[in-house]
């Protein structure tokens, strides 16, 4: 029952009649929606007019998806949106195939680099200096791969942590 993804413009705030045409209803139907679901709550602005974000416009689109497409009562699709912004993000990890058995990336031998750790587990910087020296770009580039991929799996941890 999947429709045509709609192309979200980039812009920080969207007006209701913008927001009207990006979800194909009218604007009586969006404030509606606003008194029966609380995860949709625009910000009003100085003049009282509401200013859409993108979460808003996301959250507008699911709302009628559940409603028109999937036939939902509004406290089903409410229950059902509920649920759906509590569940955690889903990480997709993709691993790279190497073209060739010979492109894996093995790490080098770093004599001593095990035996520097300090006492909370970290290595010292001329352990990890040490290390990064015997690598070759392709070694680097992977580590500064995974290192990004640990950085964002650790923002996701904590923002699901103060929830």
């Amino acid at each position: 029952m999947g429709h045509a993804a709609v192309n979200i413009p980039e812009k920080l705030y969207f007006k209701i009649g913008e927001v009207c045409d990006l979800v194909g209803v009218q604007a009586h139907v969006l404030r509606y929606w606003e008194t029966e679901f609380p995860q949709l709550a625009p910000q009003k602005n100085r003049s009282g007019q509401r200013s859409y974000r993108r979460k808003d416009v996301e959250i507008s689109l699911r709302i009628k998806e559940l409603l028109y497409d999937d036939m939902y009562t509004i406290a089903g699709a409410r229950k059902k949106l509920q649920s759906e912004l509590r569940e955690p993000p889903k990480l997709k990890i993709v691993h790279p195939e190497p073209a060739h058995q010979d492109d894996e990336i093995e790490l080098p031998e770093t004599p001593g680099l095990f035996d520097d750790e300090n006492s909370n587990g970290r290595f010292s910087s001329s352990a990890r200096e040490g290390a990064i020296e015997h690598m070759s770009d392709a070694q680097r580039e992977a580590l500064s791969s995974l290192s990004t991929l640990l950085h964002e799996l650790s923002d996701i941890l904590k923002s699901n942590r103060r929830q």
